[in-house]
């Protein structure tokens, strides 16, 4: 049985990749995943990997569980509005949340408190129980609003990732920039990852 909880939420963001690369290597590493995907978030994932995620919690559990070869039970999606699941609740949530890709949105609901879906909420209960929140924004040109927003998030506590891949490691695909980005989610998650060379390390 999987070792440790975490949840890890899909916004509506360009950076599916990135979602699908990071889901994978937490299923790698045994962890309990419990899984938030927005309507835009599935949206994109037809328009960027050409998946078609089912619209029913218990079918997507299965669909993800088959695409990264999970074991039964290890990966849980919830609804957006499944408020008895144990993410809604600081006596039950996982103490570490990563959003990937998080939409400006998505952002700015978490800054305010909103909590008007389960993404947002659980990011909330994260916040309020001290926990690790990572946001993994792909925007850009960013405004005044996003960055205010992110300054307010970081003030908080909760770790703003860009999806800004560097070059050092001489990356020859896409598949190359996406670890890079993983790779640093992973090392902020204390998990051991073997994507990419350290600054300095030679492979």
């Amino acid at each position: 049985m999987p070792e440790h909880s975490i949840t890890l939420a899909i916004t509506g963001a360009s950076g599916t990749p990135y979602a699908v690369n990071l889901l994978k290597q937490l299923v790698k590493h045994n962890y309990r995943i419990f899984l938030l995907i927005s309507s835009a978030a599935k949206v994109v994932f037809a328009t960027e990997e050409d998946l078609k995620v089912p619209s029913s919690p218990s079918q997507a559990s299965t669909f993800f569980t088959e695409m990264c070869g999970a074991t039964e039970g290890q990966i849980t999606v919830c609804g957006k509005e499944e408020w008895f699941s144990p993410v809604a609740s600081g006596s039950a949530a996982p103490k570490h949340m990563i959003v990937c890709p998080c939409s400006t949105g998505t952002l700015s609901s978490i800054a305010m408190g909103a909590s008007d879906n389960l993404i947002e909420r659980a990011a909330d209960v994260v916040i309020k129980e001290r926990g690790q929140l990572i946001l993994v924004p792909r925007e850009m040109p960013l405004s005044s609003i996003h960055l205010e927003n992110m300054l307010k998030l970081s003030n908080m506590g909760v770790t703003i990732m860009p999806a800004s891949p560097g070059f050092y490691h001489k990356p020859r695909s896409v598949e190359d920039l996406v670890d890079f980005v993983v790779a640093r989610i992973l090392d902020h998650l204390n998990i051991e990852q073997t994507l990419v060379n350290r600054w300095g390390y030679q492979k």
